[in-house]
């Protein structure tokens, strides 16, 4: 994103917002207009406005519609609350086997939850294929515990825990196992924790009025202030005074770390048990090490690693990255979940943390077999393990070509061709939603790799450039990189790379991890085309490279993005001294940011891949790594030959006292 606001950028299904064309446009990747395209673009505009009796009187004419099963779920979703029971059996017989089918079954299976109508829902569940929404599984798994009186008190943590978000199921869910004995007091508690350190106020207060709701109402004086709700309060004697205190240090460490640590060890570390000091510790050294601080690894010093969750271990590895302390580094992985610890990031890091601590042949062994679990081309942690392994970067060979037969399957599948329908239509949030339930089958292991491929192809083929990408990343046996990283407009970018001197293979990486090569994607806060371009920036950039004539509307242009977001990240990377990580966060967040990041004057010099692990941003760290990761694969795509991905993150540090001041004019 040409510098979006981090915390209002919005995305949905791994892609952007996108404008929607007019039913005219319809022939949009090769589908032809159908009769009543304007009447089902007005069918979608009614069902988001919730008129009912529009959506009504349209009905009957979309009747035959390729498109027909959305409108009848629209209709019939309008209205759900009042719908009776056979309505919506009768909409289930109608469009059997569809995403329709199962997403009126999800949205049905919550009225259900939220009505406590157990008997109907028992009836449902087991029909339904999605099983992707946490509330009602939480709602399964109180049936399970209520009518066949099983303990699902493992299931409903996880579950629970995971949920940022305050809902319904999960918290009924919850309740009823705290009044059965099956949750415990500290297990209500960690998740009013949870909830606080990720800024859920009102999940925090849903899990404290199960506990002890007479604290309940304090939570929004705690969320306000935690300090002066802590001044308030010298005596913490009950248990439930005590949690709150350490909700109150959570809440005080998010704004104000150093301030929280002066707090909690001049007074409040007597009245806290380990457990609770370990938490408000974790805590505080996170929100210490987002802010790049030298006190971040004391912080956590104080913490013992058994007592913290994989977020705060995951900053405390960060921290000790930043100081060179490789052995805490190796600790707080050892000290992960199992889950986390299997993520290529830690797999990494914990490998390089062994090789650093001058380890025994077994233990040596141990680390490059590790890293041997990971190594491949597909993303910036495995393409490091190569490169740790003593290999470079190269293109896997082609899985063998797709037979007629594969191809045409893929072309006759319903559900694949309603989202093309769909996409051409311009209604894209619902032709992306129906092509990933098409593709995921629903079935454990999903969609055969052969299958994924065929649906990649003909995604491909239409030039629905970003199902093209997602849908070959899902396959788990055979890599297609012509289907991951295609290069469509492959004489504009070139020559324009070319010309301004850019590498080209940084271009499109940065292309595919902005828009996936979709010419209309449009980003929430107003970013457009294919290099996501904001408007403001265009402006600024058209003059700078002297676009004479620049319009706004231009920018949807293709050789104008192209030209406007090219001419943008030279003059990003020319002012950080060609480090590509460096603009490439830029290019994301904006140049001020970056440029504190990197310290300041006496700052360590880090390797890239440890800056980039400490960008505080997870939607930034997140893109710059995908970047650079991009740019490795294309570069060789392009080339022909193996390439380093550490060749281009190189080292970051503080800008060189003697070095010329960063272009303050860049937006």
């Amino acid at each position: 994103m040409l510098f979006t606001p981090i915390l209002t950028l919005i995305t949905l299904c791994g892609t952007l917002f996108f404008a929607v064309p007019a039913a005219a446009q319809n022939s949009t990747f090769g589908v032809p207009s159908a009769k009543g395209d304007d009447a089902m673009v007005e069918m979608n505009m009614a069902f988001k406005k919730g008129d009912r009796k529009r959506m009504a009187t349209l009905l009957p004419t979309l009747a035959g519609h390729p498109l027909e099963p959305w409108a009848a779920y629209w209709e019939l979703r309008g209205r759900i609350e009042s719908a009776s029971p056979a309505e919506i059996q009768d909409f289930f017989t109608r469009f059997a086997g569809s995403y329709q089918e199962d997403r009126l079954r999800n949205d049905w299976l919550l009225q259900l939850g939220q009505k406590r109508d157990w008997t109907n829902f028992s009836a449902e569940y087991p029909n339904y294929r999605m099983g992707d929404d946490k509330e009602v599984r939480c709602y399964a798994l109180a049936t399970e515990n209520a009518l066949a009186g099983l303990d699902v008190s493992i299931q409903a943590k996880s579950l629970w825990f995971a949920q940022r978000d305050a809902d319904d199921g999960c918290s009924y869910l919850a309740s009823r196992l705290y009044t059965a004995k099956k949750l415990s007091d500290s297990d209500i508690w960690r998740k009013a924790r949870l909830s606080v350190e990720a800024n859920r106020p009102k999940a925090a207060r849903l899990a404290v009025d199960i506990v002890a709701p007479d604290h309940a109402a304090q939570l929004s004086e705690l969320v306000d202030n935690g300090a002066r709700y802590l001044s308030k309060r010298l005596v913490a004697v009950q248990k439930a005074n005590r949690e709150m205190v350490v909700l109150a240090l959570i809440r005080m460490a998010s704004n104000e770390p150093d301030a929280a640590a002066l707090v909690l060890d001049s007074h409040w570390t007597v009245h806290l048990s380990a457990e609770q000091r370990s938490w408000a510790w974790g805590a505080i050294g996170k929100s210490a090490a987002q802010r790049l601080s030298d006190d971040a690894p004391a912080y956590f010093a104080k913490a013992r690693d058994a007592d913290l969750v994989d977020e705060h271990l995951g900053w405390k590895v960060r921290a000790a990255l930043r100081k060179n302390l490789w052995k805490d580094v190796l600790g707080a992985i050892s000290a992960m979940s199992a889950e986390a610890g299997q993520d290529s990031t830690w797999v990494y890091w914990r490998a390089r943390a062994v090789l650093k601590l001058a380890p025994s042949d077994a233990q040596r062994a141990d680390a490059l077999a590790s890293l041997q679990t990971i190594a491949g081309p597909r993303g910036f942690y495995e393409q490091l393990a190569l490169e740790e392994l003593g290999q470079r970067v190269s293109i896997p060979l082609r899985p063998s070509a797709l037979s007629a037969d594969e191809i045409e399957a893929a072309k006759q599948n319903p559900g694949l061709k309603r989202a093309l329908a769909a996409m051409a239509l311009g209604l894209r949030t619902e032709g992306v939603r129906e092509w990933n339930y098409s593709t995921n089958l629903h079935t454990k292991g999903g969609m055969p790799d052969r299958e994924l491929l065929a649906a990649a192809d003909l995604a491909c083929r239409k030039e629905v450039w970003d199902r093209c990408i997602n849908t070959s990343e899902r396959t788990k046996s055979v890599m297609d990189f012509e289907q991951r990283f295609p290069m469509p407009y492959k004489d504009a970018v070139i020559a324009r790379a070319k010309q301004i001197e850019l590498d080209p293979a940084y271009v499109y990486g940065l292309i595919r991890q902005e828009s996936r090569f979709i010419m209309d994607a449009r980003s929430g806060v107003g970013a457009s085309g294919l290099m996501q371009v904001m408007p403001a920036t265009a402006r600024w950039t058209a003059k700078k490279i002297g676009l004479d004539g620049f319009k706004a509307q231009d920018i949807t242009d293709r050789d104008t993005n192209i030209a406007i977001g090219t001419g943008y990240l030279k003059l990003v990377l020319d002012d950080f001294a060609g480090s590509m990580p460096l603009a490439a966060a830029a290019y994301n967040a904006g140049p001020s940011r970056p440029r504190s990041w990197r310290g300041a004057s006496g700052a360590p010099v880090l390797e890239a891949a440890i800056w980039a692990e400490n960008v505080p941003f997870s939607e930034t760290r997140d893109y710059v790594k995908k970047v650079l990761a991009n740019t490795t694969v294309y570069a060789a795509i392009i080339t022909g030959k193996p390439q380093s991905l550490k060749a281009r993150l190189g080292l970051i540090g503080p800008r060189d006292a003697g070095a010329p001041a960063s272009n303050t004019e860049l937006p």
